[in-house]
């Protein structure tokens, strides 16, 4: 009986596994077709087999200044994120008062307001103080995310007793050298959720970017979007340039791998 039962799980395993490679197989094989071949089959193997499309989409997205352009503005705004809300959440969590009650409830209602209901006042009123760069986009992302982060490190704060802080505090530590050196280490688990969950969210981002980010400072979303028309799609180009898109996130995982499952398995033990 266990071994039917570990076969069956391992089949299942399998079969999981081929469902979720699915969408891979089809950007990268159709990646490789040409428009006609798109068309005529999409699931079949690329025939004919064409890399023109890469170099078309590499130019076309201006890829080098496009992926520059969402590094510098999805690494800044995380590690400003994680700066800012780690530190309100200590803030809020050690302060045992009503006010960090009521605070730490606003935090939370943000949650709560779609974008879409603040976009329009967002860009309207920030366009006269010429915010609308990528400077100002971080500038947002860390007002809108940082519910979120505030939340999840407050809950993970609770768990560490206040013990830790008087015992640091009678070393001579001063309340920066007791965030920095005590609380931020033991925080490494959210840490590391809180990155990833920005990471892919910044990233992947279009709305908001589309109403800050001049041209010259688009990022890989908004670049991909020049393949879709009003009457044409190039589902070619736009297939390579998702590949493109694609491959910096799996070179982020492959060297952050070892921090990421770190993290995680810190998180199941505590």
């Amino acid at each position: 009986m266990k071994k039917k039962s570990t076969v069956f799980i391992g089949i299942l395993g399998i079969l999981l596994g081929l469902l979720w490679l699915f969408p891979f197989y089809m950007i990268v094989s159709n990646s490789f077709k040409t428009p006609k071949g798109i068309f005529a089959s999409v699931l079949s193997l690329p025939n004919p087999f064409t890399s023109a499309n890469y170099g078309a989409s590499f130019k076309a997205l201006h890829f080098m200044s496009s992926l520059t352009n969402s590094l510098i503005i999805t690494i800044c705004s995380v590690l400003l994120l994680i700066l800012c809300s780690s530190m309100g959440a200590y803030a809020l969590q050690r302060n045992h008062s009503k006010l960090s009650g009521a605070l730490l409830m606003v935090f939370i209602s943000a949650m709560l307001i779609p974008f879409q209901s603040v976009m329009i006042p967002l860009t309207a009123n920030f366009g006269s103080v010429h915010f609308l760069n990528m400077y100002g986009l971080m500038f947002m992302y860390v007002g809108f995310d940082c519910s979120l982060s505030i939340f999840l490190y407050q809950g993970t704060l609770s768990s560490i007793p206040i013990a830790m802080d008087e015992a640091a505090e009678l070393e001579g530590a001063n309340r920066w050298q007791i965030y920095t050196k005590v609380i931020l280490p033991m925080l490494s688990p959210m840490t590391v959720t809180v990155a990833i969950l920005n990471i892919i969210a910044i990233w992947n981002d279009y709305l908001l970017p589309s109403l800050v980010l001049p041209q010259a400072q688009y990022t890989i979303p908004l670049q991909m979007f020049n393949f879709f028309g009003e009457y044409t799609k190039q589902w070619h180009l736009a297939l390579a340039g998702i590949t493109l898109s694609i491959i910096p996130v799996i070179l982020f995982y492959l060297f952050a791998q070892k921090w990421i499952i770190k993290g995680v398995t810190d998180g199941a033990v505590k």
